[in-house]
This record gives structure tokens, C-alpha cells and sequence, in this order.
């Protein structure tokens, strides 16, 4: 991966953490999805007249990825209502890598050197300490583990989807503009049924604002660096969100940065390093 492939990488990585702890964090989350969604809609609608449409090629996996992401919203609604942050997200996110490293290896044909493979498996040991930092988790918390997973599953999909469908439409930009339209409208949609954003308060609502720009542009980076890299050492880099989200958790939610998120930092770090040999 190049400097700047692996910098945009790891800056839509800070984003994603960012945007994700306000969804979880403020106190009306569904009203913040739907401002979230709201503002990829406006910012992908005032997009499109710049960046055209896609080849066509691309419309099949462009139509299967904004199905998957509308799902994907839903589900981590539903995450973050189950469990803590500190536990769900690492697990959510620490799914996808290793998901989308078979998929690309088996179905694309993806080739990944002896160290980028290890690089893999390192980044996701140290999101796998991060999610056991409290212990197995108990009976009780099934649901949110289940949730966080096929959270995960989710999202490992529309990272394959969203890889094949922007290296053949011809503009990552364009893909991602139209990709936030055509998952943007459903999920407010389907949202708005359950909360008006307008009886959020204005701050809220200017949050959830700030969360939808920071979110889309956190996923066009990425689509970007798909087109340029493999699918499975991206969407390992992208996963150091999960170290991030860890310190976002100490700063705001006064979470406990103990031993294992320092063990975790660190196999992270050497993931990182791995990948990036050629």
C-alpha cells in the first residue's frame, strides 16, 4: 500500500470512531441516525451533478451495497442499544477483516503476501483483546454479541460490494456520491417512522449533522483507497477505528484504558507495520 493510500486509510479510521461514539454517546441515538443519514443524503445530492453517473457495470454491486448498508444502520441502532460501546464496536468492526480477507482470497482472487496476511490476522487479534478486555461475555449479554457480529457480517459484504463496484464504475467518487443517495433516503425512511428528527433539540440535530458529514467522508476515503489497494488489507487498516474508538472511550465515556487496550494498541501498531512490507 502506498503512503497515501494508507494515510487516507487511516484518516477515514479516525472519522469512522469519531462519528460512530457520537451515535452512540448522545442521548436520543435514533433521532442522531436520522440527522446522520440526513446529512449523506444532502451531501450526496448536491454531489451528483459533479461527479456523473456510474458505468454501468458497476450498478449491480452499487444497488446490492446501499440494500446492505440501509441493513447495516439498522443493526447498529440496534447494537448500541444492546451493549456498551466499549465491547460492541471492537467486536462489530473486528469481524470484518477476517470475513472480507476470505472473500477476496476465495471468490476475487485477491493475492496477499506471507506478512500482509499476518498483518490481518495481528489487527484483528488486538480488536479480539479489545472485545474480551471485560471477559467472556455473559448470558446476558448474548444478544448485544449476536447483534455486534452480524453487524460485522454486514459490513465485511458491503466492503466486497463497494470494492468491486467502484473499481468497475469508472469514478470512485461518483460510486460513493450516489452510494450515500441510494442508502441515505431508505434508511431515513424507515427512521422517521420511528422518530421525527425534528423533536430533537437543535444541538442534537447539529451533532447528528457534523456525524453524516464525517461518516460519508470517512467511506469515500475507503472506497477510494479500494480502488488502489487489496480489499482485505484495507479493510484490516481501516479496522485501527477500533483502536481510536478505544481512546475515544477513556477521553468521553471515562472507560478504563488498562492493560489490554495497551496490548491491543500494540498488536494493532504491528499489523499496521505488516501490511504496509512490501
Amino acid at each position: 500500500m502506498t503512503p497515501a493510500v494508507t494515510a487516507a486509510v487511516l484518516g477515514s479510521a479516525g472519522l469512522h470512531a469519531s462519528w460512530n461514539a457520537l451515535a452512540h454517546g448522545l442521548r436520543d441515538r435514533l433521532g442522531t441516525m436520522v440527522m446522520i443519514q440526513v446529512a449523506s443524503l444532502g451531501i450526496g445530492l448536491s454531489c451528483l451533478p459533479l461527479v456523473g453517473v456510474p458505468a454501468a457495470g458497476a450498478w449491480p454491486w452499487l444497488l446490492g451495497s446501499a440494500a446492505l448498508h440501509v441493513a447495516y444502520n439498522l443493526l447498529l441502532l440496534e447494537t448500541y442499544r444492546l451493549g456498551d460501546f466499549g465491547q460492541v464496536y471492537p467486536i462489530a468492526r473486528g469481524t470484518s477483516p477476517w470475513v472480507t480477507a476470505l472473500i477476496g482470497v476465495t471468490l476475487l482472487h485477491e493475492y496477499l503476501t506471507v506478512t500482509q496476511t499476518v498483518g490481518v490476522v495481528v489487527i484483528s487479534a488486538g480488536m479480539l483483546v479489545l472485545a474480551l478486555a471485560g471477559g467472556i461475555p455473559r448470558r446476558a449479554e448474548a444478544a448485544a454479541v449476536l447483534a455486534a457480529l452480524a453487524t460485522g457480517c454486514a459490513i465485511a459484504l458491503y466492503t466486497v460490494l463497494d470494492g468491486v463496484g467502484a473499481r468497475s464504475s469508472g469514478s470512485a467518487m461518483s460510486y460513493a456520491a450516489w452510494l450515500f443517495v441510494l442508502q441515505s433516503a431508505p434508511t431515513i425512511l424507515l427512521l422517521h417512522r420511528r422518530r421525527d428528527p425534528a423533536a430533537a433539540p437543535n444541538r442534537q440535530r447539529a451533532w447528528g449533522l457534523l456525524g453524516g458529514a464525517m461518516s460519508l467522508a470517512a467511506y469515500t476515503l475507503v472506497i477510494w483507497a479500494q480502488t488502489r489497494g487489496t480489499l482485505a488489507t484495507i479493510a484490516a487498516l481501516r479496522e485501527t477505528s477500533v483502536v481510536i474508538g478505544a481512546i475515544i472511550g477513556t477521553l468521553i465515556f471515562h472507560e478504563a484504558y488498562g492493560r489490554h487496550r495497551i496490548a491491543a494498541t500494540v498488536l494493532v501498531l504491528a499489523g499496521i507495520t505488516a501490511i504496509n512490507i512490501p
